[in-house]
């Protein structure tokens, strides 16, 4: 019993040990994020564009600039990004957007678009017509249960027909 007590206390001060490096990363991490959100602020445009095409693509295959690819870390070569490309003036550009901007983007349209470097971080407005959301996929199971604003709905008609 007394070396079970050991092994837990040495398995116990290991976590610990793991945590605080964690959360030292961590800390660390955020403020890396906070001061490149604030050059991304700094750097921002408001930028008329035509979207020409939109797709989820890998790094390697985005059209991106060389320059950008050999930037990126090795661990992003295999996430998929949001690509668009995008005529602004004469030049068709290629673009990354924001993961929120990019389901909402209307292809074949004219966008005001907040445009920081090559990443699209919001839309400002539409030419001629209305920000259209794009309606969200649901899983297998999301397919079945239902929301609460339904259910609320469908109590209240059950009681206006009593």
């Amino acid at each position: 019993m007394n070396t079970f007590l050991k092994v837990l206390f040495v398995v116990l001060v290991i976590l610990i040990i793991i945590l605080a490096v964690l959360y030292y990363f961590g800390r660390k991490l955020e403020r890396k994020q906070a001061e490149q959100q604030a050059m991304m602020k700094a750097a921002e445009q408001v930028v008329s564009m035509l979207i020409i095409d939109k797709k989820k693509l890998k790094m390697k295959e985005s059209g991106l600039p060389k320059m950008v690819i050999e930037q990126t870390p090795k661990y992003m070569s295999w996430a998929k990004l949001p690509i668009v490309k995008a005529k602004i003036g004469p030049k068709i550009m290629t673009l990354i957007a924001d993961e929120k901007v990019f389901p909402v983007l209307p292809v074949k349209a004219e966008v005001k678009a907040v445009v920081s470097g090559i990443y699209i971080t919001q839309i400002k407005s539409v030419r001629g017509g209305k920000l259209e959301i794009a309606p969200v996929k649901k899983g297998l199971l999301g397919r079945f249960k239902k929301t609460k604003p339904e259910k609320e709905t469908s109590k209240k008609e059950t009681a206006k027909k009593k």
